[in-house]
C-alpha cells in the first residue's frame, strides 16, 4: 500500500514485472481485498527500487503531475491477446487527453468492439499505468469507471490531468 492524493493506492509486482496496481477503495483494507483479486494471495515484502520509483510516479500523476507511465514493466502474463492490445492504445493516450471506447474498438479495426473494449477496460489491473480513466463514452460521456466512486473517481482523476477545462469550470 502506498499513498496517494487520492487515497491510499495498492501495488503487487512479480519477477517479470508489476503485476497489479489498484486505485483506493473506501479503506485500505478494501483496496488491498480488491488488489488480490487480481493477483490471488501475495506474500507482503518490501518493494524492490523499481516498484518505489512505480509508486512514486503513480503517486505524482494522481497529484496532477503529467507522467509519462509507459516504460513501467507490466505482468500482462495473465491476460488475453485482446486485453493487451487494448491496454496498449490505451497507455498511448497521454495525461490531459482522452479517447472514447469506439476510438479504440476503430484502432483495433473493429467500431463494434467498443463494448468489449469497456469490459477489458473494466478489467484493468493496472489502473492509472494503463490510464482508463482517460477512456470516455461516445458524446464525451464520463461513461462507466470500475474504481471506487465510479464515474465521480474519473472525472475527479481527469479534472487532476486538466483534461476538460470547460471555460465555466465544470467538466463535461
Amino acid at each position: 500500500m502506498f499513498e496517494t492524493a487520492i487515497g491510499d493506492c495498492g501495488i503487487a509486482w512479480a519477477p517479470c514485472g508489476i503485476a497489479a496496481v489498484q486505485l483506493p477503495e473506501q479503506d485500505a483494507t478494501s483496496t488491498c481485498a480488491r488488489l488480490l483479486r487480481y493477483t490471488g494471495p501475495l506474500p507482503e515484502a518490501a518493494p524492490p527500487p523499481e516498484v518505489r520509483a512505480a509508486m512514486a510516479q503513480i503517486a505524482a500523476l494522481l497529484a496532477g503531475e503529467p507522467h509519462d507511465l509507459s516504460a513501467l514493466v507490466l505482468d500482462m502474463s495473465g491476460l488475453t491477446d485482446f486485453q493487451r492490445h487494448v491496454y496498449a492504445i490505451t497507455c498511448r493516450i497521454p495525461p490531459g487527453q482522452t479517447r472514447t471506447y469506439g476510438d479504440i474498438a476503430a484502432e483495433l479495426g473493429d467500431r463494434h468492439l467498443a463494448r468489449a473494449v469497456g469490459q477489458a477496460l473494466g478489467f484493468n489491473p493496472f489502473a492509472p499505468v494503463v490510464p482508463c480513466h482517460r477512456v470516455l463514452a461516445a458524446g464525451q460521456r464520463p461513461g462507466g469507471f470500475s474504481a471506487h466512486g465510479g464515474a465521480a473517481t474519473k472525472l475527479r482523476m481527469l479534472a487532476t490531468e486538466a483534461a476538460f477545462a470547460a471555460q465555466d469550470g465544470q467538466l463535461f
